[in-house]
């Protein structure tokens, strides 16, 4: 099938996977049969293009974030990923973290990410931070300044939603729902809910979507042939959707593979577009 939209894969999980903790990273790579191109991909920025011009992928963003607790990933992951997509920009957005909880100075490290560092974004996991979206109301104020200084930069703040089956993590804050908070206390930052609370919290993140105009969805890690079953009215919302196939994470064999089945569904050329290309590249402006 010949991919004749352009395709922006706006969530793939491209960082020193070397760094992580070993049972995180069985999880990710164990049962493989493409490690060596996975290896090459993660050291060599150019391997990945060619890897997305075999694949017909056009952009991706590169989603990391900092879970020293769970996966051992520190903050020099920022620095990491700055350095991989540099002269790659107009392809490649990088994105890091912050865990406010590990951060001496929260308001010094978000402008390093945003000015320095120059992220496209920033990610944040409850369950791999052992913290709820919102916790802000509660034991930890300073995050909200990385809301309020990425909603002054005008940069997303990607929201981990859903389960998690990584050792140690804490499922407890997968719920899309403290995510209300957040898009309520800071209408001015754009919010990615990323797999759309799957596979439990569905209906909660198509609610948060249509309710806030800051509120997006991604797509990424549901299966495509299963994403009119669990989220059967996304039409009406296509320009609040985000596509990413989660790449390398485990089921994901292939991001043309997960492109094909998408384009498989019954959906309007137009719904396509918006979901494939369009409505990521508006939110990833090229540098």
């Amino acid at each position: 099938m010949s991919l004749a939209i352009p395709i922006f894969d706006a969530h793939i999980h491209v960082g020193p996977h070397d760094r992580m903790n070993e049972s995180a990273r069985r999880v990710m790579l164990d049962g493989r049969n493409d490690l060596d191109l996975l290896g090459r991909v993660m050291s060599s920025a150019d391997e990945l293009l060619r890897a997305m011009d075999a694949e017909g992928i056009a952009r991706a963003a590169l989603i990391n974030s900092v879970a020293p607790d769970v996966l051992g990933i520190t903050d020099l992951v920022n620095p990491w990923v700055a350095r991989y997509v540099e002269g790659h920009r107009d392809r490649l957005v990088p994105v890091g973290g912050i865990h406010p909880r590990h951060s001496r100075d929260v308001v010094a490290d978000v402008k390093k990410l945003l000015d320095v560092y120059r992220l496209g974004a920033i990610k944040l996991h409850p369950p791999h931070m052992e913290m709820a979206a919102n916790a802000y109301r509660t034991d930890c104020p300073s995050l909200a300044d990385v809301y309020r200084l990425a909603g002054e930069a005008k940069r997303p703040v990607l929201i981990h939603t859903g389960t998690s089956i990584f050792p140690g993590a804490r499922n407890v804050y997968a719920d899309p729902m403290a995510c209300d908070d957040v898009a309520v206390d800071f209408p001015g930052t754009t919010l990615v809910l990323c797999h759309a609370g799957r596979p439990l919290w569905y209906e909660t993140a198509f609610f948060l979507a249509r309710r806030h105009p800051n509120v997006l969805l991604d797509i990424s890690g549901i299966p495509p042939r299963k994403l009119l079953e669990v989220l059967p009215r996304i039409s009406e919302i296509a320009d609040r959707v985000l596509w990413g196939t989660d790449w390398p994470s485990k089921g994901v064999r292939s991001m043309r593979r997960n492109v094909e089945d998408f384009l498989s569904l019954p959906l309007s050329d137009a719904v396509r577009r918006k979901i494939l290309f369009d409505n990521a590249a508006a939110l990833f402006a090229s540098e």
